[in-house]
């Protein structure tokens, strides 16, 4: 099985950027969803600085700006994204508070103790999530927040076909619990932790894929790395299909002390 298929991180960002660019969302979530983390975060006024790291087109950041009132800062590591972003932005005429910016997350252009809220949906593992909730910690006043989604296990052990392709893509998936506690080590109180329903899975990020499949492989005809990719996402499809109730997407959020 592992040689069978390539890890997404073999393939050239920007096939992935590309193939991703025609979705709404990048990874698993809702409106709904972002606006239940949202809940468990108080004290946003006004003049709230929030950043919204690996942003993807910002489907959830639209949703934060549409229920806070403080200015926020979306970072991704993609121009496409960003471009994407900042027209959505036009649209729905949050330009003047909202601001989507090209930018790495283990580079943020902040200051110490600056920021009201970090927020970051399935991005985080792209510098890994105990070294992003170590690094960010310091761009927080005390007492602001982080909410973060990630992959997690929901079990501790589970059949070795999932353990091997998730420990492949992402090592640092872990448990909820042991989340919890690199978090704590971290410096932040655990206010909230609770788990993204299927339907985040299965309607709102794999659902839309079959079109955006047909679409990119049409544009890609006779490209053996993009047929390639489509096929690996196909495959995750399945796995989750097969395997979700050993892992999905978790909300962790966290106040700094």
């Amino acid at each position: 099985m592992s040689n069978e298929y390539k890890s997404i991180h073999e393939f050239d960002l920007r096939l992935i950027y590309e193939y991703f660019s025609t979705m709404e969302r990048q990874g698993p979530g809702s409106p709904e969803i972002t606006i239940k983390a949202l809940s468990f975060i108080d004290n946003l006024t006004n003049e709230s600085k929030i950043v919204d790291i690996g942003c993807g087109t910002g489907g959830q950041t639209m949703v934060i700006a549409n229920n806070t009132s403080g200015n926020i800062t979306a970072i991704d590591l993609s121009s496409i994204f960003i471009d994407i972003f900042n027209i959505n932005t036009q649209k729905l005429n949050l330009q003047d508070r909202v601001n989507g910016i090209l930018g790495s997350m283990d580079n943020l252009p902040f200051q110490n103790e600056e920021l009201d809220l970090i927020w970051s949906e399935g991005s985080i593992y792209n510098i890994g999530f105990e070294r992003g909730i170590n690094e960010w910690h310091k761009f927080l006043k005390k007492g602001a927040f982080v909410a973060i989604s990630e992959a997690s296990w929901f079990t501790q052990e589970r059949p070795v076909e999932i353990d091997e392709f998730w420990n492949r893509e992402y090592p640092e998936i872990d448990t909820i619990s042991n989340k919890v506690t690199q978090m704590e080590k971290a410096g932040y109180i655990p206010i909230a932790t609770f788990v993204l329903p299927e339907y985040c899975w299965t309607e709102n990020f794999y659902a839309p894929q079959v079109s955006a499949q047909e679409k990119f492989l049409q544009k890609n005809v006779g490209n053996k790395t993009a047929e390639e990719f489509v096929e690996n996402q196909r495959h995750e499809a399945k796995l989750y299909k097969k395997y979700k109730e050993f892992y999905g997407y978790v909300f962790y959020i966290g106040k700094k002390i």
